[in-house]
């Protein structure tokens, strides 16, 4: 969840380049509005797809391996494309290039859900490709506008995110299910709030800003070392991937292990949005817990055990599935932030914290678009579910080891 990035120090470009301040909103209320549209359509696209996974799957007579990899192409794009945007947003403006996101978004979800079936992975990959523009440039808007009223506006868009995202979660396979309609119906109703958010955010692109004064060139940031090159910055990197790839992959794969299991398409859809809507309430909970810790080795191993416990609980109790992804849910929620507190926790200036959020956001984005396919992948070679759990437990435990050495008190020297 890029909305967290806001509670650590922003990239160098988006706070100089970017950034540029206001001396007064024209329709605030409205720029508000715009916003919560945004946001709303960040996740829904994408978490609606997997409790459809199955019926997309047996339709299209895919493997689980290119299954998985319909989940996967989004964040290959949020990796690929998010060092790019900073530019983007430079040549463009902010508003221009989150109206071209809404605008791309749009036509991603309508060429997802048209009958030829290239077009699934086409619409897939712009719908990746918009979803990444707006997670950069959004939370620089919000900064930017609001720089008195940050947090508050941050934890709003970040809340209707998460509930829109759950909610679509929720409601994938009854709209499928209305009048027979099917999995394209279900995934192109989402296209509405995408199109109902352009048309709010176009007075948004006549707005120009206003150019403020450049700041002096300082060679201060050549001072701190690269995380590239630090132990510490891989530790932090790694949290960030494992975690990622915990989330993800039950995103992606709760739905058809559940109805493998004797469940519901319903039912497993139902449990999935428990899922997020848990992890929701373990973000907020993060936020008040962080501060108080004198450092964060407690905090790690305690969040990726509650993962390790809800991934064990699916492999040897499946029925209970639902107590399972509670525990899972609250370790993936407490994990996320953690994992984005880091960034300011384990730097020693903002340029420093720019350098180890951009690597750690790289790596965790290829790690997790690669644990759905290889989840997939396993369960093809394996035939059942066994294996891929137990692969995704032991990547758990490399959280732990992971989560215990970035969490101790120290900084990238």
């Amino acid at each position: 969840m890029p909305w967290c990035e806001e509670l650590m120090p922003q990239p160098a470009s988006s706070s100089s380049s970017i950034a540029t301040p206001r001396r007064r909103l024209h329709r605030p209320a409205l720029l508000i509005v715009g916003i919560m549209l945004i946001a709303a359509n960040l996740r829904a696209a994408l978490t609606s797809v997997g409790p459809l996974l199955e019926q997309i799957q047996q339709q299209l007579a895919l493997s689980a391996t290119a299954a998985g990899l319909i989940n996967s192409l989004p964040l290959i794009l949020f990796a690929v494309l998010s060092p790019l945007t900073p530019a983007l947003a430079k040549r463009f403006g902010i508003e221009r290039t989150l109206g071209f996101a809404l605008a791309l978004l749009v036509c991603g979800i309508a060429l997802r859900s048209l009958p030829q079936d290239a077009m699934l992975w086409l619409g897939s990959v712009l719908i990746g490709a918009a979803i990444a523009f707006a997670n950069v440039v959004l939370p620089t808007l919000v900064k930017r506008d609001f720089p008195h009223r940050a947090a508050a506006m941050i934890a709003a868009y970040a809340a209707v995110m998460s509930l829109v995202a759950a909610i679509a979660s929720g409601l994938a396979v009854p709209l499928a299910s209305l009048a027979n309609l099917g999995w394209r119906f279900s995934l192109l109703c989402w296209g509405l709030p995408a199109l109902l958010a352009l048309l709010i955010w176009l007075p948004q692109l006549r707005r120009t800003a206003i150019p403020a004064a450049k700041e002096p060139q300082s060679a201060e940031p050549q001072r701190y070392r690269s995380p590239w090159g630090s132990a510490l910055g891989w530790q932090v990197a790694m949290f960030m991937g494992l975690q990622s790839i915990a989330f993800y992959t039950i995103i992606g794969w709760f739905s058809a292990f559940a109805v493998s299991h004797g469940a519901s398409a319903q039912q497993a859809g139902f449990e999935l949005f428990v899922y997020q809507v848990v992890a929701i309430v373990a973000n907020f909970v993060m936020v008040v817990i962080l501060p108080r810790a004198r450092d964060q080795r407690a905090i790690a191993l305690g969040s990726s055990l509650l993962i390790f416990i809800g991934v064990g609980g699916l492999l040897v109790q499946p029925a209970s599935s639902l107590v399972w992804l509670t525990f899972a849910g609250l370790g993936a929620g407490s994990s996320l932030v953690l994992a984005l507190s880091f960034f300011g926790l384990r730097s020693q200036h903002h340029h420093q914290a720019t350098l180890l959020s951009g690597m750690a956001q790289s790596v965790g984005y290829l790690l997790a678009a690669l644990g759905p396919t290889l989840f997939g992948l396993l369960h093809d070679l394996t035939e059942g579910w066994r294996w891929p759990l137990i692969a995704l437990l032991c990547l758990t435990v490399l959280q732990m080891l992971f989560g215990a050495l970035a969490g101790r008190s120290r900084v990238i020297g």
